[in-house]
């Protein structure tokens, strides 16, 4: 494709070739709708368990450390909902070790005249996050009923916050991409920022020490997308000290940390010296 296209010209082809790839995609993965159905069911009810374990802990204390389970369900909702997302459309980066640099099969991504990002977030629209999903907004509404102090006018903000938590989870996944150019196959370590961070997401961050809240606010940006939002939109002062207003525009943080990964993206795509075999 000629560099001189005209940027607005470009972008509408990059969105319609998408497009034709997530409908591609998804038509395969409805071609068997029971197997669709007990996957989307099956992440829908391991999930749900793992509230329910939340759930337990406050009916039975009432409130832990001040904090009643509407308002933990609010960030709960947050977090996997958010993370869904980012399951759904970074599934390429996911399986990039195995499936492309081990196989030299990114070489052939690297001679089609397309970004390898959008190749790459083309490679499967993967439906059965659906059930997370599902679970996490019906979870996130019932958080809404439940807690005290709810500013509905603020609840405008909770979905910049769940674009930004999809946004940094993305940035996580697209990070543990370019990590293979190095490593050849995903490092494990790094399922304790997706995973791991949808369970540090789950709680207020005062239940953690010190060190973790720094690095889950300015390193991963996790409190910034999840924790500061919820205590904007439910009117909940914070126990450490920051404004609450800061919630407002905390979530612009996380396509801040996908910006940054793209960045080493393309450092490391630019880096590639491919096996030749």
């Amino acid at each position: 494709m000629p560099e001189t296209m005209p940027s607005p010209t470009r972008t509408l082809s990059a969105l319609g070739l998408y497009r034709r790839m997530a409908g591609a995609s998804i038509v395969a993965q409805l071609r068997y709708p029971g197997t669709f159905a007990i996957q989307a069911i099956g992440n829908f009810v391991t999930t749900l368990l793992g509230f329910f374990g939340i759930w337990s802990l406050f009916r039975r204390f009432g409130s832990i450390a001040g904090w009643d389970i509407g308002t933990v369900a609010v960030l709960y909702g947050l977090v996997n909902v958010a993370f869904a997302v980012a399951e759904t459309l970074g599934r390429g980066f996911e399986v990039f070790g195995g499936e492309y640099v081990r196989t030299g099969s990114f070489d052939r991504l690297l001679l089609r005249p397309r970004s390898t990002l959008l190749l790459l977030l083309g490679h499967e629209l993967r439906l059965r996050p659906i059930g997370r999903f599902l679970q996490g907004a019906f979870v996130l509404i019932a958080g809404l009923w439940l807690a005290p102090h709810v500013q509905w006018s603020a609840v405008l903000v909770l979905p910049l916050a769940i674009a930004g938590g999809a946004a940094m989870f993305l940035g996580v996944l697209i990070g543990q991409a370019a990590l293979c150019f190095i490593t050849v196959e995903g490092l494990e370590v790094v399922n304790v920022l997706t995973y791991g961070g949808v369970e540090a997401g789950q709680y207020p961050l005062t239940m953690f020490g010190r060190w973790l809240r720094r690095f889950i606010t300015f390193v991963l940006p996790l409190a910034a997308v999840c924790y500061y939002p919820a205590l904007f939109s439910l009117n909940h002062p914070d126990p450490l000290g920051m404004p609450t207003w800061v919630g407002s525009l905390s979530p612009l943080a996380g396509f801040a940390f996908l910006g940054v990964m793209v960045l080493i993206w393309h450092r490391a795509v630019a880096g590639y010296v491919s096996s030749g075999s």
